[in-house]
């Protein structure tokens, strides 16, 4: 695994000056990275959290969020890749490997609008603005994601979707998230608008470019999205990004403490092994 530029801090709010004792137990959430070509190489799809936010609040993210438990429905119509099949790059019980590919698609679309699902296994919705009433009932809760693709005999479709990473709060923040990371291409015809009330900006950019933003103070970044993006930069095309075979493992910065500056580092860092904190995690406070 490549180190995290040295110039990579965290802000001073994400960490308190007392550390939770015990950790907080990490929520599941999903992640999707959407992707297209362009010319000038891939982009990607990026999301600025709004300000005063719990959580990355500033921060430049991909669409994601937290499961809901109704993602687990076993009944939601499915196409693509089993849940046992994503339970396995996973590394996770079936049933969370349901949720989390439920979660992925339904977060996408409530944050992106882009709708990963056809009305059979062989298609994708071309125009997701007739959905848009019900985009905005998912937001709500109003109804679980099965119930919309239930009542508009829709199909997920699991094989637009790739596994890419894992990535878990550091042991050091009051709010922890197991994050499963996606990648997905924008399906022909679809736009992403970021319409979402937790975000006030949101951009295509080749993930160069946006590592630029960040370097030059313009974007913010935590880790998973800057070596997410550091890792796509180097994929020629989406179809090659998506033809990668990953090897998925649980990946748990720790924090050091630096005067007041709070640097996260990775395993395989010399200070990993003296971050402050409860460097004494025990794995299955990670576990989904």
């Amino acid at each position: 695994m490549r180190e995290l530029p040295k110039e990579m801090v965290l802000p001073e709010s994400m960490v308190p000056d007392e550390f939770p004792d015990p950790p907080v137990t990490p929520k599941d959430a999903a992640t999707v990275v959407l992707l297209r070509d362009t010319p000038d190489g891939i982009e990607a799809f990026l999301l600025r959290r709004v300000v005063g936010m719990a959580f990355a609040g500033g921060m430049s993210v991909f669409p994601g969020g937290g499961v809901d438990k109704r993602d687990a429905d076993a009944a939601i119509a499915w196409s693509g890749p089993q849940p046992e099949w994503w339970a396995e790059k996973f590394a996770c019980p079936v049933p969370l490997a349901r949720a989390l590919v439920c979660a992925a698609v339904r977060e996408t679309f409530e944050e992106s609008g882009v709708l990963l699902a056809g009305p059979d296994s062989d298609s994708v919705v071309s125009d997701t603005r007739p959905y848009a009433s019900a985009r905005k009932s998912l937001v709500e809760r109003e109804f679980s994601f099965a119930q919309f693709l239930a009542d508009t005999g829709l199909v997920l479709r699991a094989d637009l979707l790739r596994p890419w990473a894992n990535w878990v709060t550091p042991a050091e923040e009051p709010r922890r998230y197991d994050t499963r990371f996606f990648i997905a291409a924008l399906p022909e015809g679809q736009r992403a608008d970021g319409s979402t009330s937790e975000a006030d900006h949101a951009e295509w950019r080749r993930p160069a470019d946006a590592i630029g933003l960040w370097k030059a103070g313009e974007r913010g970044l935590l880790p998973p999205t800057w070596m997410t993006l550091s890792e796509l930069g180097e994929q020629p095309t989406v179809a090659a990004a998506m033809a990668t075979d990953r090897t998925i493992s649980k990946i748990i910065p720790k924090v050091i403490r630096e005067g007041r500056v709070l640097r996260p580092v990775l395993p395989g860092d010399p200070a990993y092994g003296r971050a402050v904190g409860h460097l004494d995690a025990r794995p299955d406070d990670t576990l989904g």
